[in-house]
Order: C-alpha cells, then sequence, then structure tokens
C-alpha cells in the first residue's frame, strides 16, 4: 500500500501557517507543554487522600425529629414537604435551634427558586449561635449557590475555606480548583492582589502559575517552589488536576500520527481540526519548546480505521491522534489490543475496549451543550421548564439529556413541543404555551353571553424558563420572536450552541436576549492562534468549532499524562473545561453566552 504520511516540510501548504504563528506568537496566550503519554494501558489512577476530619456532630435539641424530617425531604428535593415540617416549628425558636431551622429554610427556598429569598434567609444564621458542623454545612451551601450561579472566586474561597479544616474531602478539592479553572486569569490576579488569607493566596497563586507558565520546565519549577512555600497546604498532596504527572516531568514524544479524513466528504472539516492542531504546535515551536515528529495520514486511503492506526504503529507513532468519524472510533473502540494510546476525535455511544493502551474520546457532542445549559438555567433561579425541540432521533436525545440533568438539580418539565417543519413553527409553539385551550374559553364564553367580549389570549403561567433546542440558527431566528408573539416574550430562553454558526450574522438580532453555551474559543480564547489560522490562508476559520477541536487535541497530548489522575484530571481548553469520566470520555463544560442585539458576548 502507498504510504499516506504527510510529514510537516517547509514546503507544505501548512508553511504559512507556521510563519503566521511564528511572527504572531507573542499574541497567543501560553498553552500546554508536550508530555509522552504511557505507552501501557492507561488506567485512572486513585489520587492519594488523606482521611477526612468529620466535623462534631449536631447538639440534641428537643426538635430533632422535625429537622430530621425537613432534612430527608430535601435530600429528595422536596422543597414543600420540608418548608410543611418547619412550620410545625414554634416561631419563637431561639439560639442554635434558629439558625438550623433558618438555614433549613434557606434551602427549601433556593429549592422553589427563590433566591432572594434563600440568601435573606441565610444571611439571618450568620448572626446567630451556630453550631460548628452547621457552620460548614452552610459553607457548603453558599459554595454551591455561588457556583450555580457561576460566582466562581465566591464559590472556589468558600471552599477553600472549609478545606483548611477538611483537608481529606477530594470532592470538594476538586470543585475548588475547576472554579479556579473557571475564572478568567484578570480575575485571579485582582483576587491575589487583594488576599490577606494565606491559605486561599495559595489557591490563587497555583492556580496563576498553572495559567501563565511558558513551558513545561518553566511549570516544573514553579510548581517545586509554590510546593516549598506551602508544604501544609491542602492543595500540595496530590497536587490538583493532575498536576502531579507534569511535575514529575516525563519526557515528550518522537512522533505523533493525526488520523483525519484528508480527502472525500469530511476533507473540510479535517482541515479545520488539522489547523486548530497546527497553531499550538507552531506556536510552541516558536517559543523554542521540544519539537517532535509529527505526520498526517489520510484516513480514506486506507479500507478501515484500524489499517490507519496501524500503518502509524508501524511508522513510529507514540500517540495517535484521531480518527474523526464516530464510526471510524467505534471501530478503534472494539480493538482488543492497542500498541499505543489514542487520543479520539469523536465520542461513540458504548464503551471501548480498554485492553492495550487506552482510547481517550475528545468531542464537541451536543450532550455536553444540554447538560450545560441545564445547570445555567437551574443556577438562575429558574424551575420549571418547558422545551422546544424539533421532531426526531436527535432531537428526543438531546431533550433527554436535558430532562434528566434538570431534574436531577430539582428542576421539573412541565411542557415539550416538538415541530417537524417551519410550517408547523407557530401552531406549536401556540400549543405549548395552552393558547388554544385560552381561546377555546374566550369562545366557550361568547357562546354563553351570546355576546362579543374583548379578549386577550392568556398563556399558561406555570413555566419560568424555555429550552429551546433548536437544530439551526435558521430555526431558532424563527422560533425567538414567536415566543413573544404569543405573550411569552419574557420567559428567559436557553439554547445549546447549535443555534449559533460561529460568525457574526446581523440576522441573529432576532436571537437577542437569548442565552447559550458556547464554546471559549468563539469568545476570545487564545485570540493569537485564531488570527494566526485566518493569517495561514487555508479557509478553515470558517469552521471555528473545529479549529477549536484541533487546537484541544494538542492540549490533551500536551497534557495526557495528567489523564492518569482519573477524577482529579482537569484541562482548561479552548472547547470548554474538560474532565475526564470512568469511560475516558472527555466531558467538556462549555461557557455561558449571551446575543446582545446580534453579537454573542459573555455576560
Amino acid at each position: 500500500m502507498t504510504r499516506m504520511t504527510t510529514p510537516i516540510t517547509a514546503g507544505s501548504h501548512w508553511a504559512g501557517l507556521a510563519l503566521a504563528l511564528v511572527l504572531g506568537s507573542g499574541c497567543s496566550t501560553a498553552p500546554p507543554e508536550p508530555l509522552t503519554p504511557p505507552p501501557q494501558a492507561m488506567a485512572p489512577e486513585e489520587p492519594v487522600e488523606i482521611a477526612p476530619e468529620l466535623p462534631p456532630p449536631m447538639p440534641v435539641s428537643r426538635w430533632d425529629a422535625v429537622f430530621a424530617q425537613a432534612r430527608a425531604a430535601l435530600q429528595a428535593r422536596d422543597w414543600m414537604a420540608a418548608e410543611q415540617a418547619l412550620a410545625e416549628l414554634p416561631q419563637t425558636l431561639a439560639g442554635e435551634d434558629r439558625a438550623r431551622r433558618d438555614f433549613l429554610l434557606a434551602r427549601a427556598a433556593f429549592l422553589r427558586g427563590d433566591l432572594d429569598d434563600s440568601q435573606r434567609r441565610l444571611a439571618a444564621t450568620r448572626n446567630a449561635a451556630t453550631p460548628e458542623a452547621l457552620r460548614i454545612e452552610r459553607a457548603a451551601f453558599s459554595a454551591e449557590v455561588a457556583h450555580l450561579a457561576g460566582d466562581w472566586l465566591a464559590s472556589a474561597r468558600t471552599g477553600a475555606g472549609i478545606l483548611s479544616e477538611q483537608v481529606g474531602d477530594a470532592a470538594l478539592r476538586r470543585a475548588v480548583w475547576a472554579d479556579l479553572n473557571r475564572a478568567e486569569e484578570s480575575a485571579l490576579a485582582a483576587e491575589l492582589s487583594t488576599a490577606t488569607d494565606r491559605d486561599w493566596r495559595g489557591w490563587v497563586e497555583l492556580a496563576l502559575l498553572d495559567r501563565r507558565a511558558e513551558n513545561r520546565q518553566a511549570l516544573q519549577e514553579a510548581l517545586q517552589q509554590w510546593r516549598s512555600e506551602y508544604p501544609e497546604h491542602a492543595a500540595a498532596v496530590p497536587l490538583p488536576g493532575g498536576l502531579d504527572y507534569i511535575a514529575r516531568g516525563p519526557a515528550s514524544p518522537s512522533r505523533v500520527a493525526l488520523l483525519l479524513p484528508l480527502s472525500g466528504r469530511l476533507a473540510p472539516a479535517a482541515r479545520a481540526v488539522q489547523d486548530g492542531y497546527l497553531a499550538h504546535y507552531f506556536a510552541a515551536q516558536a517559543r523554542g519548546e521540544p519539537s517532535y515528529a509529527l505526520s498526517f495520514i489520510d484516513t480514506t486511503a486506507f479500507e478501515s480505521a484500524t489499517a490507519a492506526y496501524r500503518h502509524a504503529v508501524a511508522g513510529g507513532a507514540e500517540i495517535v491522534i484521531g480518527p474523526l468519524s464516530k464510526e471510524a472510533v467505534t471501530e478503534l473502540g472494539q480493538l482488543p489490543e492497542r500498541p499505543v494510546p489514542v487520543l479520539a476525535l469523536n465520542r461513540t455511544d458504548s464503551d471501548a475496549l480498554q485492553g492495550g493502551s487506552a482510547l481517550v474520546q475528545l468531542s464537541l457532542a451536543p450532550e455536553d451543550d444540554a447538560r450545560r445549559v441545564a445547570e445555567l438555567a437551574y443556577g438562575s433561579g429558574a424551575r420549571r421548564a418547558l422545551v422546544l425541540r424539533p421532531a426526531g432521533e436527535r432531537g428526543a436525545r438531546i431533550e433527554d439529556v436535558l430532562r434528566s440533568s434538570w431534574q436531577t438539580l430539582g428542576g421539573s418539565v412541565v411542557g415539550t413541543a416538538s415541530y417537524a417543519s417551519a410550517e408547523a413553527y407557530s401552531d406549536n409553539v401556540k400549543n405549548a404555551l395552552n393558547l388554544s385551550a385560552s381561546e377555546q374559553r374566550a369562545s366557550d364564553m361568547r357562546s354563553m353571553l351570546a355576546t362579543t367580549i374583548e379578549f386577550t389570549p392568556r398563556r399558561r403561567q406555570d413555566i419560568d424558563v424555555i429550552f429551546l433546542l433548536a437544530d439551526s440558527p435558521a430555526e431558532a431566528r424563527s422560533l425567538k420572536p414567536l415566543l413573544a408573539f404569543h405573550y411569552a416574550g419574557n420567559v428567559p430562553v436557553y439554547a445549546t450552541s447549535s443555534i449559533y454558526s460561529g460568525v457574526p450574522d446581523p440576522r441573529d438580532r432576532d436571537l437577542n436576549g437569548v442565552r447559550l453555551t458556547e464554546l471559549p474559543w468563539l469568545l476570545g480564547s487564545n485570540p493569537g492562534l485564531r488570527v494566526a489560522i485566518a493569517a495561514g490562508n487555508t479557509g478553515s476559520d470558517n469552521l471555528a468549532r473545529l479549529n477549536a477541536l484541533g487546537a484541544d487535541a494538542w492540549l490533551v497530548q500536551s497534557r495526557f499524562a495528567q489523564l492518569q489522575a482519573g477524577a482529579d484530571a482537569l484541562l482548561r481548553g479552548d472547547t470548554g473545561l474538560l474532565r475526564l469520566d470512568p469511560s475516558l470520555r472527555l466531558q467538556r463544560e462549555p461557557v455561558l453566552a449571551i446575543f446582545d442585539g446580534s453579537d454573542l458576548v459573555q455576560p
């Protein structure tokens, strides 16, 4: 078979992109550094944990049975039952009992969606006699509320305060580090300039040095210095996010192969991924980072993805990135043995066999958008949702993921409307809002009174958020104005990234006010790399999301060893915050954006 490997050379069509990145590298943020993945099977390792220091129990109270009943109801997310139980308590409660009641009522108000009442009741407990166990529980609840509201630093600061007393809480360490990674670098720098608590300063300094390190060696030195300054810190052993595996300093790979369909139907998508990867590759070269051999293999020239993979291995690849299609990834996932690890650029529906080296899956799965959009809406105080989605398997699948996440949080879906054609948009929206029933009532009233009456249709009042799961910007631009036309213009609308093309469009003014999940890449992350891709004149910058996927392929490859931290592994990518699940799928957390007129901005 003819060898279909394309090495990077000065004469290749990527030379313009390389030159643009070398000249423009000063504008780009420093990406993570190359790192050799383990050649053996990569099963996520459990982090070293310190036994948690449990807080003392609540003091005994004559009202313990009532408090226990309310807590059980809150655990089941039944705020009404919790409030009914607490109503049995006398209004004249004092001291610790009053603090416990007000805290439980604050939790119930949050579940109910009344965020102002929740905060008012929570504030009332701060001046009351508070048992230590309740104080820690209250802090954890405050951190959760701040996290759902997108106040990352407040959430992280509160969580770090709890960790200073309970250093062994691995889940809380994970949450604090994730919130610090969600915060903008400028916000971290501002926080550091005013922070006085030494433990909190340690957290912020660690997040900043990880963000700012120029290369692997600089990061390793910075981590060593940080540990020497904070040897007893809650984040010191192990370092969060899998940074311990960076600190150990493995060597870089000598050869990397990308398996992409560089010809045929998927060629434009493949070249967009390729350009995103190369943007990071050449930026790293411009900073003088260690070089490695890189080749691209056209998967369409082989009879199967397996054959392309074996060709890459025979050529000496130490890690394989790709393939791109779901079918090809599924095929590699069923291989009983893989000599070198794979970073696949799609996600399979079934678990991959993990005999041999790992198969890690990175993708732009819309399910990740659906989960995130549920969290964002819930954090805003919405609890009762109407779902608008296209008919068909894909719309049903996305709704199922959204519904599951929404209900797990504590929200309810009070109605769903699916549409099969543009002609049906108006009728479907009208019926979903129960306007037809309102009109029928008016008609019945006219008949009964035998006279003409003034009438304004009244939509259903049991919704406080609308989830718009449109397949395309055109669908969304048609549906959003219909909501206002049918008297639902004041209901917040949340959507997935499918409503935005990735390219500014004046027609998006019809989406004004819609909140959606989007890639950091499209909201300004790594601007130098985007400029370089455009300057390379490859034409792929119109497929910006796939550029971002390629950029994150480089990121994950460069920090592949961090994935050995398992659930602790965390990477701040251009497609979102990346976490590894037990099936070695990288779950992606996009960010909140909003349409301001036709412009997409971060609120």
